[in-house]
């Protein structure tokens, strides 16, 4: 049986807002590189309530110094089980 993982969001928007604050930018600054109208998704971002769509993320890697790995936490404990035949 193969372990699907899954994202901890709430603990990803942690390390989002930790390594925002590491790197010196506030959600003004991180919406200005984004290009966003608003900062709204920043905070659904950090809040766990949302993620960014991958290329986003890929952004918000080099925005912040950090690899993907460093951005995203997977929780094994909500992984679910997929049989594979």
């Amino acid at each position: 049986m193969f372990r699907m993982p899954a994202i901890d969001m709430v603990a990803t928007g942690r390390n989002i807002m930790k390594l925002r604050e590491e790197a010196g930018l506030t959600v003004k600054e991180l919406q200005g590189i984004f290009g966003f109208a608003t900062p709204q998704a920043i905070y659904k971002w950090q809040r766990g309530t949302a993620m960014p769509s991958v290329d986003n993320l890929v952004v918000l890697a080099a925005a912040l110094g950090s690899s993907l790995d460093e951005i995203i936490v997977i929780d094994r404990k909500l992984a679910s089980t997929m049989p594979w035949q």
